[in-house]
């Protein structure tokens, strides 16, 4: 039977083609789509992760230091840092703000003292040390030297991190927490949290402790509603696929009745019919999966943030591919099976 499916597909290659390349370009939807959800949760985590610190420190009542813009002073870190077992704390400040390189960009803005937990590790350059000094996310495309406007202040690119970028891609700048403090909060000495190591006790006044879960929670919040909106998407996809396969499949058994007829009048089974129509969708839709695989990897540079495909995600593409393939034989073996055997000697 198998040799009869691989006929008919030689015979309607032309088709064949036409529908491998529709359905490879759903297929190829569907990886790009899970890559940038995929990216979206890397990010956070690797966000949240840079700053190697085991408790977080906030205002009492924000829900965390990225969601919220509730500032608590700078010196709450040495209230923090006198807490059982806390070897190391940071203050930093959080925000959003806009940089005019070649028109608005926006920005995430992130300030530490120098030489504190959450310096991004660099790719060039150095830390900033003096007024008026930032180290900028490789997505910005700026090199050290490089003269940038953040929220109206002029500042020099000293250096460059990789892979800092959160919120849907948006690009992360570092700056010293005095330049934060003078330039956004009118020298006022406010942090938007305190970030410590190690310590597992002690309560702070008026100040609420959160986990690096519940941080890393908190900041994946904004965008679960987008990330809901991408599954439901590629749901939708999937429901497209097995409509392109299983139209050709159906079309295919509609041109073959003849055909089918006479293999029931010579005893085949309808459990053979099964076989060949699933041989056919299930070569079909790998196929596809293959081509959409080398259509992703083209595709995915043109993204407007990181596309994150997973060799996970690879596999399981395959993997329901196979099921569309299956399921999709489903319409043609319901048309193959109504097939009258009388056919085959020319019967109505």
């Amino acid at each position: 039977m198998w040799r009869v499916a691989v006929a008919d597909m030689m015979f309607r290659r032309r088709r064949f083609t036409i529908t491998v390349l529709a359905a490879a370009l759903v297929f190829s939807m569907t990886l790009l789509t899970s890559g940038a959800s995929a990216a979206l949760h890397h990010q956070d985590r690797a966000i949240v992760e840079m700053f190697h610190g085991d408790r977080w420190f906030v205002a009492a009542g924000a829900s965390g230091p990225f969601t919220t813009t509730t500032p608590i002073p700078a010196s709450v870190a040495e209230e923090v840092a006198a807490l059982p077992g806390v070897k190391k704390v940071s203050p930093v400040v959080l925000f959003r703000a806009t940089i005019n390189d070649h028109g608005l960009r926006d920005v995430n803005v992130v300030a530490l003292p120098t030489g504190s937990l959450g310096a991004p590790v660099l790719s060039s350059g150095r830390q900033p040390k003096n007024t008026g000094e930032i180290v900028v996310d490789t997505a910005l495309g700026s090199k050290p030297g490089t003269t940038l406007n953040v929220g109206g202040h002029t500042t020099v690119v000293v250096g460059t991190a990789k892979n800092v970028s959160y919120y849907f891609g948006t690009p992360t700048i570092f700056m010293t927490l005095a330049d934060a403090q003078s330039n956004f909060f009118g020298f006022l000495p406010l942090a938007s949290a305190i970030v410590a190591d190690g310590g597992s006790g002690g309560v702070v006044p008026g100040i609420r402790e959160l986990t690096v879960d519940q941080v890393r929670a908190d900041l994946k919040r904004p965008t679960k509603r987008s990330d809901q909106t991408i599954q439901f998407i590629n749901v939708l996809l999937w429901i497209a696929a097995v409509g392109i396969v299983g139209s050709i499949v159906y079309l295919s058994a509609i041109e073959r009745v003849r055909e089918f007829a006479v293999m029931k009048a010579t005893g085949a089974s309808n459990g053979s019919l099964l076989l060949g129509l699933a041989i056919q969708a299930v070569v079909l839709s790998i196929a596809a999966a293959i081509v959409a695989a080398i259509v992703a990897r083209l595709l995915a540079p043109g993204f407007p943030f990181e596309v994150r495909v997973t060799p996970g995600a690879y596999a399981a593409l395959l993997a329901v591919a196979l099921l569309v393939g299956l399921v999709a034989s489903g319409a043609g073996l319901r048309r193959a099976v109504k097939v009258d055997p009388a056919l085959a000697f020319g019967g109505s």
